[in-house]
């Protein structure tokens, strides 16, 4: 593999890990970590996430327990969980923060599956913009006469098959989250 796409195919990978750290924060009607713990917090001053001042549990596919270490934090985790508008009602139950998963409706689902598809060509968008930035690079190295014409074409040809290769990835992924959301 030419030295220009080994050092360009993380940039493309990166697309895919944000891609799939957005899509595990989307709710589908079971519990997980992953939809609370990157909410801000206010807390000692400065903007947390939750991660970062509580233990996030998963008793059952339907409930979230949160642990805050600092239990005088308790109040602020909830009142972010509230302010964050992903439709999830905590309520402090002592010294915890219990979430109850709400069920999902088919309008739910539905809106949940039309949010997937536009953070999936979202990464659509940034693998297409990686591409661009790397095939100017050759455009570049072979007018300062690094690499031949037929070395330019080359790459650009495997440029757009790494392309492929990672847009493909998207919709894979998509498909598979969208059959997640759907299922009752």
């Amino acid at each position: 593999m030419h030295p220009v796409l080994t050092q360009n195919k993380p940039r493309f990978q990166k697309a895919i890990d944000q891609l799939s750290k957005e899509l595990m924060q989307l709710r589908t009607g079971r519990a997980t970590p992953a939809l609370v713990e990157d909410i801000p917090v206010s807390a000692y001053d400065a903007v947390m996430e939750i991660k970062g001042l509580a233990s996030i549990s998963v008793p059952d596919a339907k409930t979230l327990i949160i642990d805050p270490w600092d239990k005088a934090l308790t109040q602020n985790i909830e009142k972010g969980i509230r302010n964050a508008g992903i439709g999830l009602s905590p309520v402090v139950d002592g010294t915890v923060i219990r979430i109850m998963m709400p069920p999902m409706t088919e309008d739910n689902r539905k809106q949940m599956v039309k949010r997937m598809k536009e953070m999936l060509e979202d990464a659509k968008v940034r693998i297409r913009s990686v591409r661009e930035d790397v095939r100017g690079d050759v455009i570049a190295q072979e007018k300062a006469k690094d690499i031949s014409e037929d070395e330019k074409f080359k790459l650009i040809d495997s440029i757009d098959e790494m392309t492929s290769s990672f847009t493909e990835n998207v919709v894979s992924i998509g498909q598979s989250k969208e059959q997640e959301i759907m299922t009752v």
